[in-house]
């Protein structure tokens, strides 16, 4: 099943279609869905070196837009769609430290947590829902998100053909050490928080 996702993300990466669907996993990301990005920006890169770059900018852009949304549902609908989210990864008993965060740390919190493993929809929602200056929130987004998936580009750019090797002979190894870092960065926000 993991080799026929990853097959299907390299063969999708030259359709039209792979961009849009990119840009709205990208998107989602960053106010409820669980996914990051990554999972199809490392593919599709490893299959388009050449577009490395152009992946990472619509993986910013759409992250940070999405971001926006998330702020805007923690600063309007935190009541009812936010900490419902936020339930919905376990976090409600969080909810004010994250709060208490933001007002000491904000800045740092969103450059540490965006470029981490750490659930990015965490960081949305409670800066909409502390309140926290939204040009900032979307400066820090744009600086945070970019390093992330730039540096992405970055790898599968130099070193595409390379990557793809290392990758594929062990995709099942990546794979779990993927999967581990995304479970990490719940386990961090649930446990050590």
């Amino acid at each position: 099943m993991l080799k026929r996702l990853y097959d299907w993300c390299i063969e999708a990466a030259g359709r039209p279609y792979a961009t849009w669907l990119l840009g709205a996993v990208s998107f989602a990301e960053s106010s409820f869905f669980p996914v990051p990005p990554d999972v199809m920006l490392v593919p599709m890169s490893l299959a388009r070196p050449d577009k490395a770059y152009f992946y990472a900018t619509v993986c910013t852009v759409t992250s940070v837009v999405g971001g926006i949304l998330g702020f805007l549902i923690g600063a309007l609908l935190y009541d009812s769609v936010g900490e419902w989210v936020i339930q919905l990864y376990g976090l409600g008993d969080k909810v004010e430290t994250f709060r208490e965060w933001y007002r000491e740390w904000g800045a740092w919190v969103i450059l540490a947590k965006g470029i981490t493993p750490i659930p990015y929809k965490v960081v949305t929602i409670t800066a909409g829902f502390s309140g926290y200056n939204i040009w900032l929130f979307i400066l820090f987004s744009i600086i945070t998100r970019g390093a992330r998936f730039f540096l992405f580009a970055f790898v599968m750019h130099r070193y595409g053909a390379k990557a793809r090797e290392i990758i594929e002979e062990r995709l099942g190894f990546w794979a779990a050490i993927s999967a581990i870092t995304i479970v990490a960065g719940f386990v961090i926000v649930v446990k050590l928080i």
